[in-house]
């Protein structure tokens, strides 16, 4: 496979770019306000819409516009839990409860704000703290090169229909026991966090992960429809079931591609400084096309990768607002600003996934790596230690 060229730190006024992007921040604090709560209530409209839309239709036959519908309105759901869970409008003016990270989707809200096949404190510690703490690090439970190493074992032909299982089924094959696991075997629980579940792990991932799930979406659902005879109750289930793989196929085309490709790096050491974390949230990201509401929720806001993994924890419209200026920033500092259409983006997942290809990782240079006497990136193999058993970087995790 081809050789990238490495990226040279010492080119980079990294305290430069870091101070820009702090003054930044703090212009995205000082404009948060109503706008932001309105705009996430017409997002929320949307998303209700389209259930509702998809469950009025439902009972009469199956169909692919209710099935569509009805997985628009599941991966609406997924969007805002992506951002509220991320503490993104906690900060804002005049919030209500429902919207903040310590309510939305929490205890019995689970069923109300987000019934997916994920708990969501488990989500949020997987997601919020490890994947975000140590993006593109072996510690990444969420780095795809080195999740699908064991795929590219089997023969050419069967890596792509297995990779194709995996994009019907993820949610469930994947994420449900990747953030159960995480969340079990973290080494000490959050302040104020309910506590992992005790239980044996298959009996907690079939009592707290399937089995709600598949009673809420394929079970009661469908005996809404009871009144319309077995005939809307099939049709209901079959529509249902393929809002399912509606839903499993656009998140997983969203979420994988956000920090895979050749054009991307991963990395074998911790950053030396904040501002190095920064610069590799930037390096280890990709955008997709992005400017409108109506792109940017038919992407579930994961369309701003880059802004989001540089400030977890603002609201969507606040990416919208910035975007354009970071990646004038990154210009500015001859950074490289990944954005390309994302049907490009997930063949060039999908080509690192089934072994056509692999992501970069020769970054040289950077005086305070040298001084520590961190190992080079370039060529370097990463550790097998699994991420629970690391200390978790909290500032990193938080953005700048």
């Amino acid at each position: 496979m081809a050789e990238h060229p490495p990226f040279d730190l010492d080119a980079v006024d990294l305290d430069a770019f870091f101070a820009d992007l702090k003054a930044l921040r703090r212009e995205i604090d000082a404009s948060l306000g109503e706008e932001d709560l309105r705009h996430l209530e017409k997002l929320e409209r949307w998303g209700h819409v389209c259930s509702g839309l998809g469950l009025l239709t439902a009972g009469l036959a199956p169909n692919p516009v209710s099935a569509a519908l009805l997985g628009i309105g599941r991966s609406t759901r997924w969007m805002l839990m992506h951002h509220i869970g991320h503490r993104g409008y906690d900060k804002v003016p005049g919030v209500p409860a429902k919207y903040t990270s310590k309510v939305f989707a929490r205890g019995r809200r689970r069923f109300l704000d987000w019934p997916d096949w994920m708990i969501p404190e488990a989500w949020i510690y997987e997601h919020n703290v490890l994947h975000h703490s140590h993006t593109g690090e072996e510690r990444d439970p969420d780095l795809i090169e080195r999740n699908t190493e064991e795929l590219r074992s089997y023969p050419k032909a069967a890596r792509y229909g297995l990779l194709g299982v995996l994009a019907a089924t993820w949610r469930a094959s994947y994420y449900a026991p990747s953030t159960l696991d995480a969340w079990r075997e973290r080494p000490v629980p959050a302040a104020g966090d309910d506590a992992a579940p005790k239980e044996d792990r298959t009996r907690a991932l079939w009592l707290r992960c399937y089995l709600p799930y598949v009673g809420l979406h394929f079970g009661l659902m469908p005996l809404c429809y009871l009144p319309l005879g077995p005939w809307g109750v099939m049709s209901a289930f079959c529509n249902s079931l393929m809002a399912e793989l509606v839903t499993n196929l656009h998140t997983f085309c969203v979420v994988g591609p956000n920090h895979t490709g050749d054009d991307l790096y991963r990395f074998d050491d911790r950053p030396a400084s904040r501002a190095e974390h920064a610069l590799r949230q930037v390096l280890g990201s990709t955008n997709y096309a992005t400017g409108t509401d109506r792109i940017d929720f038919a992407h579930l806001w994961l369309n701003y990768q880059i802004e989001h993994h540089l400030w977890p924890d603002v609201p969507m419209l606040q990416y919208q607002r910035v975007q354009p200026r970071v990646k004038a920033l990154c210009e500015k500092y001859g950074i490289p600003y990944v954005q390309e259409g994302v049907f490009a983006r997930v063949k060039k997942m999908v080509d690192i996934a089934v072994g056509n290809t692999e992501m970069r990782r020769n970054v040289t240079g950077g005086e305070a790596r040298t001084a520590r006497g961190a190992a080079p990136t370039a060529g370097v193999r990463a550790s097998n230690s699994k991420p629970e058993a690391h200390a978790v970087a909290a500032p990193a995790a938080a953005g700048i």
